[in-house]
């Protein structure tokens, strides 16, 4: 027989819990806690890194602003401090997420990384492994977002490059670049900003637009370009609301075509509405590409020892590259036995009806629509959950604490049968 210690440790491995388990620690998993409580219903938030918003507050450059004026922004039940600016640096969200953490009293089970979820149809519960621990709840959120794991695309060569070749998550300051050539590999809002850094540390930025995209000022004629385009969609149909932006964008920042950044046929709402693909809003960056000091170059053909080759015949010598070219779900990864998602890990069915599933199964933060988005579908998943959690409370079956430690011998079987063996307060 083993000793008392051996078998409470293996009691410690497994956990009923009486709300949902939400999975990722950040703004989309706060706001969903932050709602759930203000109807009475717990929560346990397993996060796999050892903060909540890691992707915040490590895989973002140091000058990064919100996109968007902090009123569209704000998580649901609390408002950013008034004395923050218009757009808050990266560090001021972060201070909002962690007062919004702890205004809530939200405690996220931290280094918790979950390497399956699954229904099990029997039973009528999900199975939540971590890498030591197992979570079962009637309840399941995924929260870990579009944004969960960075895009490395393959390029011919990559490999024999003599220099670093990083991820823009990876990418902290111009100033570790002063005066290296650097191309960057990416024309979204991160490779933009991340040029324009460059150039304000004297590197020597190349950028590569090997698609079309939409840069349009951040604001126009005083007010947010998004702003504009929310309260023109109330009233006008959304391709007319797409040729006003683009009338008033030519007007102000001339025709990007000239430079290399060749517009979409689609318009910047119409086409994110439809893919997902964000426009650039311009902080910038455009009047370094006009004065040449940030040059844009066509689509990659080869990476060598010291160049790159680009697939219109040119070929340049450079210190460093920097891959600004996005981020991916990683729900399928994890998420065992359900086709709610599509292979890249978003939810078959498009906002704003992608917020539920089947069998207790919810998701935030896959509207494509950032943290409006991310309010709208939080408050949505409470008041069901919430619903459902009272039925659940008037039972005989309900325990005061929100966890229950089981026998893990006994957890993966039949959780309506397990014995309870002690209470995590």
């Amino acid at each position: 027989m083993g000793s008392l210690k051996d078998q409470e440790q293996e009691q410690a491995k497994c956990a009923w819990v009486q709300g949902p388990i939400i999975v990722g620690a950040g703004p989309s998993g706060l706001a969903v806690a932050a709602c759930l409580s203000q109807h009475g219903v717990p929560s346990v938030i397993l996060e796999k890194s050892d903060c909540i918003a890691s992707l915040w507050k490590h895989r973002t450059y140091d000058c990064l602003k919100l996109h968007l004026p902090k009123h569209f922004c704000e998580l649901p039940l609390m408002g950013f401090p008034p004395n923050f600016p218009k757009y808050p640096t990266k560090y001021q969200f972060v201070s909002y997420l962690e007062s919004y953490a702890s205004h809530f009293s939200i405690q996220p089970r931290f280094n918790q990384t979950v390497t399956s979820a699954e229904f099990d149809q029997s039973c009528g519960f999900w199975t939540v492994r971590t890498q030591d621990f197992e979570y079962i709840s009637r309840w399941l959120v995924v929260a870990t977002g579009e944004n969960a794991e960075p895009v490395i695309p393959k390029i011919s060569g990559m490999e024999s490059f003599h220099g670093p070749i990083v991820h823009a998550s990876l990418f902290k300051s111009g100033s570790d670049y002063k005066n290296q050539r650097v191309l960057i590999i990416g024309c979204g809002n991160s490779g933009m900003e991340a040029s324009l850094d460059l150039c304000r540390h004297n590197a020597f930025p190349f950028m590569v637009a090997r698609n079309t995209i939409h840069v349009l000022p951040r604001e126009m004629l005083g007010f947010s370009t998004f702003g504009i385009a929310t309260t023109l969609l109330k009233w006008f149909p959304l391709r007319l609301v797409d040729k006003f932006l683009l009338a008033l964008t030519s007007f102000i920042l001339g025709n990007t075509d000239r430079y290399g950044l060749r517009r979409p046929k689609t318009g910047p709402i119409e086409l994110k509405n439809a893919t997902g693909k964000t426009p650039v809003l311009d902080v910038g960056a455009l009047s370094q590409i006009k004065s040449g000091k940030i040059k844009v170059m066509q689509g990659v053909k080869e990476i060598t020892r010291n160049s790159v080759k680009f697939v219109d015949g040119q070929e340049r010598e450079f210190d460093a590259i920097i891959l600004a070219t996005g981020y991916k779900s990683n729900v399928p990864t994890w998420l065992k036995g359900c086709d709610f998602f599509t292979e890249d890990g978003m939810p078959k069915t498009p906002f704003p009806e992608g917020w539920k599933g089947e069998n207790g199964l919810y998701t935030v933060g896959f509207t494509r629509r950032g943290l409006l988005g991310t309010a709208s579908d939080s408050t949505k998943i409470a008041q069901d959950i919430a619903h459902r959690w009272r039925t659940v409370k008037d039972s005989k079956n309900y325990r005061n604490s929100h966890i229950v430690l089981l026998r893990s011998s006994l957890c993966p079987s039949r959780p309506n049968q397990l014995v309870k063996c002690k209470k995590d307060n």
